[in-house]
């Protein structure tokens, strides 16, 4: 039913997005239609994050979709890095605007108009605000999920009375938000990191990033928080008073993660099966299906699904006796639900079910009251298999280079790491020509670097989507 991966891990993506009723293309080019299925994987990632936002101290609010285009142009690098992407609004009710109206990319701007009539003291600081919301910024390359048009996010905006409390929240978000959902619910391995001033976000003093290798080799950025220092307060007027009286420039933070996580899922997880969906995140952790049979069978399927429910198991069931079975376990292998548990005649006559666990690949027959104690530890143990494998593929397609031609080599088919001191703006330069980038810069312990220049900094490059 896919594309095997190594034949055309393009196209084996774009039929598991299809055939696993993850999204469609929309009507206008690079937009999506997020479908249930994959819409419940977004709904997962959202509450996962957004408890660990919370524990973080950001509060939820909204802010307009629609923002000023002379907003934009008060925050001289942000405007030009967001320019060709910019989607603008010049006729509303039938007439033409007074001005042009940007269709949100991202709401740094918006967000200081507020921020400047909201802090007045030193004692409205911290303002840490987290917004749920989709942006627009006009893909000429669009792949569902990963590049589009439009796609949903959050994004973080943060206001501070000094330099050392924003860099240390823009840290606090990377670590105890980005990293900690990545790796210990999407079972994502990740190498945070600090991105160049080549690819630092526009109008930021300082990015850091979580990179993580896709089953073909390339990566893919998975979340960034910047240090905006002050260059949107001052652009804004974003000031406050001080302890001492005096008139200060807020320290700025924003941070953001997308619904591409959902497309990184597929590619860092998938198989020639299907997806396969870390046990933690997903929606449906266990399915009981039906084989076959008269009303027996689907009421003891019914009857496995309430236990298992009752020991905390997310759980659907399956008693579509109509629909061939092979059609519907292809289905839910398509869709990489953790556990599958078949219940036929003979499992009826035995007290048992077919226990099939997606990660791992395996099958075997177990009583079907141990079903409900047995379950919570097979999927801790499945979700910890998952991060190891995602690790276990990223040390073993890491090469270490000591030459700009190593390393080139190393990244066609996977990442290379290269002393950032051999290679420097000038050599980053010669591989974004060939295709390549410099993914993130680590300190020499594995640790995010304090600055670009700190001794025994390492660069990870590689091929990205």
């Amino acid at each position: 039913m896919l594309t095997p991966r190594a034949d055309d891990f393009p196209r084996w993506y774009q039929d598991l997005v299809a055939k696993a009723e993850l999204a469609d293309n929309g009507p206008v080019r690079g937009t999506m239609v997020i479908r249930p299925y994959g819409y419940g994987l977004w709904e997962r990632m959202q509450q996962e994050m957004d408890v660990r936002i919370k524990d973080a101290g950001a509060q939820n609010a909204y802010f307009p979709l629609f923002i000023p285009q002379s907003y934009l142009t008060k925050e001289a690098e942000h405007v030009e890095g967001f320019a060709p992407e910019l989607a603008v609004v010049t006729h509303g009710g039938g007439k033409e605007l007074e001005e042009p109206v940007v269709v949100r990319p991202t709401s740094e701007t918006i967000v200081n108009e507020y921020f400047s009539k909201w802090v007045q003291s030193y004692r409205d600081l911290p303002l840490l605000i987290n917004q749920w919301a989709n942006v627009v910024r006009w893909e000429l390359r669009p792949r569902v999920f990963l590049r589009t048009t439009e796609f949903l996010w959050q994004e973080g905006h943060t206001a501070h009375a000094n330099y050392e409390e924003a860099r240390d929240y823009a840290a606090r978000i990377h670590r105890n938000v980005y990293a900690d959902f990545m790796e210990n619910v999407l079972a994502m391995d990740v190498v945070p990191g600090r991105k160049t001033a080549r690819e630092r976000f526009a109008g930021a003093i300082n990015t850091l990033t979580l990179e993580g290798m896709m089953g073909d080799g390339k990566a893919l950025q998975l979340g960034t928080s910047h240090e905006l220092g002050q260059n949107f307060a001052k652009a804004f007027h974003t000031r406050y008073l001080s302890r001492e009286g005096r008139q200060e420039y807020v320290w700025q933070t924003s941070w953001g993660s997308t619904t591409r996580m959902v497309g990184a899922l597929v590619m860092m997880h998938g198989d020639d099966d299907g997806l396969r969906v870390p046990p933690r995140l997903a929606p449906v952790q266990a399915v009981v299906i039906a084989v076959k049979g008269g009303p027996e069978v689907p009421a003891e399927v019914r009857a496995i699904g309430e236990r298992l429910t009752g020991a905390g198991v997310r759980v659907e069931v399956d008693d579509r006796t109509d629909v061939p079975f092979g059609r519907r376990a292809v289905d839910w292998e398509l869709k990489g639900v953790p556990v599958r548990i078949e219940v036929g005649p003979r499992d009826l006559e035995n007290g048992t079910a077919v226990l099939v666990r997606r990660i791992p690949g395996t099958k075997e027959p177990v009583a079907a009251r141990a079903l409900a104690a047995l379950l919570p530890g097979v999927l801790e143990d499945d979700q910890a298999l998952l991060l190891a494998q995602s690790r276990r593929r990223r040390e073993d397609r890491t090469a270490e280079a000591t030459t700009i031609e190593e390393a080139t080599e190393a990244a066609a088919t996977g990442w290379a790491r290269i002393p950032w001191a051999k290679l420097g703006p000038e050599g980053e330069t010669g591989l974004a020509e060939q295709g390549m980038s410099v993914r993130c810069l680590v300190a020499a312990d594995g640790t995010v670097p304090e600055r670009d220049d700190q001794p025994g900094n390492v660069a990870i490059v590689a091929r990205a989507y």
